[in-house]
């Protein structure tokens, strides 16, 4: 079991599944009385990283593009929160959501998942839709470098279906053959594999063979939608059934909603973990 697995494996046996999103909106950062500035948007993250530590969460996860719009500066603002939760020792999973082939996906990999890159995290997401293949350059660094994968495979957004929920010539639909050649990358691991999955925690019912992929999946399910868009405890047991002790379930606004005061969005993330507290692993 490499590094990641093994740290989240542990975090799972605590019974700890949440992953707070750090994801600077505009919005959000008004409501905290900050201007959207790159410097906020570090001083943002660096507050969130100190309440998910304090409220017991297993992860932070990053979202990148909300970091970019700023160029230069918010790359640099996202790295500096990337180092906030190192030194916190809290695990990140970077919301880069990057896919492409050959030697572009290699560099994307160099970027975020070796070692001594500022902007490395312990996992990132990817999207398979240039082909599962085509990941491989991130799949073998991650492998080097003891880090996470996961992997896009029915995400929550309505047009996502369109493409998520086609039907290939085996017959699987698209995402139920992401879930399938993620489990076949983990067969060798145990009890959990580095390679995850990315599906929605509000998706609602997945078809019958979707259901029992998931079961075997043999690494994380990072399940997005947890508190302001709507999904609760019950959500994740109806999508994931006896999967949950695999899900590491991420929540944002729900949290950041709470701020700026430090001790409100502490105590909003202990709700949080102790509502999702699943043992298993």
């Amino acid at each position: 079991m490499n590094a990641f697995a093994s740290r989240l494996a542990g975090e799972f046996a605590a019974g700890r599944h949440l992953c707070v999103g750090i994801d600077p909106h505009p919005a959000l950062l008004a409501d905290w009385g900050l201007a959207d500035t790159p410097e906020n948007l570090s001083f943002f993250g660096r507050s969130l990283i100190e309440a998910a530590k304090a409220g017991g969460a297993a992860a932070v996860k990053p979202q990148s593009a909300l970091f970019e719009r700023h160029c230069s500066r918010g790359v640099a603002a996202l790295e500096e929160v990337l180092a906030c939760a190192r030194e916190a020792q809290m695990l990140t999973v970077l919301d880069v959501k990057r896919g492409d082939i050959g030697s572009t996906m290699r560099g994307y990999a160099e970027a975020y998942l070796a070692d001594g890159s500022p902007l490395a995290a312990d996992a990132v997401t990817v999207s398979p839709y240039l082909g599962f293949g085509s990941l491989r350059p991130a799949f073998e660094l991650a492998g080097e470098t003891g880090r996470g994968v996961f992997v896009l495979a029915f995400t929550s957004n309505p047009e996502g279906a369109s493409v998520q929920r086609a039907v290939t010539v085996s017959g699987l639909q698209v995402g139920e053959a992401v879930i399938q050649a993620v489990a076949q990358a983990n067969a060798a691991a145990a009890p959990l594999g580095s390679l995850g999955v990315v599906i929605g925690g509000t998706i609602g019912a997945l078809p019958p063979a979707a259901a029992q992929m998931i079961a075997q999946v043999g690494g994380p399910i990072l399940a997005p939608g947890l508190g302001a868009q709507g999904g609760g405890p019950a959500d994740l047991a109806r999508v994931f059934g006896a999967a949950q002790r695999l899900v590491l379930a991420t929540a944002s606004r729900s949290v950041a909603g709470a701020g700026p005061d430090p001790e409100r969005v502490a105590r909003a993330v202990r709700q949080l973990t102790a509502n999702i507290g699943f043992l298993g692993i």
